[in-house]
């Protein structure tokens, strides 16, 4: 598995200057914006803090052109997207009530043994309605595939050569924020983890989401009222043990240890780690070496250091 480095959001305080000088890159750097939509193309800010280095793989507008090209995969696709928003609502349905009464239960652990078992077996319950989701979201995606093989198709097949002309002489990838399942769906379809083939990626904001082992959305104070963090997917595993949270400050309720407790409990044994401006983790290999310096969720309801007792 290749290096991964993953920052706190660039927009307000950006450091990719000093991670690409830091990995010393010999080419070019991939870049990877798809999750910007229609604004993927611009990148002129990114590329300054690259050094010239930018090289923009434009993976949206290749799988936009891929879907025009082959209208049946493209129907095919609009199909699968509409089901898995389907299991979502009923999965978001279930969620919300276990939940609630997860953080009843774990705000209430002090007052006897009894309690604090119930507690433990609501947390299990909230950690098996994920884990039910994200086997149903597999099985839609594994049907896809073996349905339409969309990597053998003609379109998708010519998109990714014109990628690997691009990618000839790129030494390391950075893969932006924006829109998560467009980002994830980009990738999947041009099978990036295959295309790095061991060089070094940086990642922020839902670049660094998607990357890992399992994909969270979570917003404790949206507009409409506190909210639940879901697993949305299996993220595309290029990186190990670590569930980041972009913009943690603002998206989380930090200050609220029963909220913590509750997420470090159920998505352990990941280690859930805020990314906030100016933050930064290496995984070497792929994985958490060393976790000096990173900081993370504790089970026992604040923010501390990763590997504390």
């Amino acid at each position: 598995m290749t290096r991964v480095v993953l920052l706190g959001p660039q927009r307000l305080q950006p450091t990719m200057r000093d991670v690409v000088r830091s990995l010393r890159p010999r080419g070019r750097i991939a870049v990877i914006t798809a999750g910007w939509q229609e604004y993927e193309t611009e990148i002129e800010e990114l590329d300054q803090h690259m050094g010239g280095r930018a090289v923009n793989l434009e993976l949206y507008r290749r799988a936009d052109r891929v879907f025009r090209q082959d209208p049946e995969l493209a129907i095919a696709h609009r199909e699968r997207q509409g089901r898995l928003r389907q299991i979502r609502r009923l999965y978001n349905l279930r969620l919300r009530h276990a939940i609630r009464a997860a953080q009843e239960l774990v705000r209430r652990e002090d007052e006897s043994v009894l309690v604090a078992e119930e507690g433990d077996a609501a947390v299990r319950a909230v950690r098996l309605i994920d884990e039910e989701h994200l086997v149903r979201v597999s099985e839609i995606h594994a049907a896809f595939e073996a349905q339409w093989l969309p990597r053998e198709r003609d379109a998708v097949r010519r998109e990714r050569r014109l990628v690997e002309e691009l990618l000839s002489g790129v030494s390391a990838f950075a893969v932006a924020g924006g829109h998560v399942a467009i980002l994830l769906n980009r990738l999947r379809l041009f099978d990036f983890p295959e295309m790095i083939r061991n060089r070094p990626v940086i990642a922020w904001s839902a670049g660094a989401m998607v990357l890992g082992e399992r994909v969270v959305l979570f917003h404790d104070k949206p507009p409409q009222g506190a909210g639940n963090a879901e697993a949305l997917e299996n993220g595309l595993a290029v990186y190990r043990d670590v569930l980041p949270f972009p913009h943690a400050r603002r998206r989380l309720m930090l200050d609220d240890p029963i909220r913590v407790r509750c997420m470090a409990r159920r998505f352990a044994p990941l280690l859930c780690v805020p990314l906030n401006e100016g933050d930064r983790i290496d995984l070497t290999h792929g994985s958490l070496e060393s976790p000096a310096g990173v900081m993370s969720l504790s089970e026992a309801g604040n923010i501390e250091p990763a590997g504390a007792a």
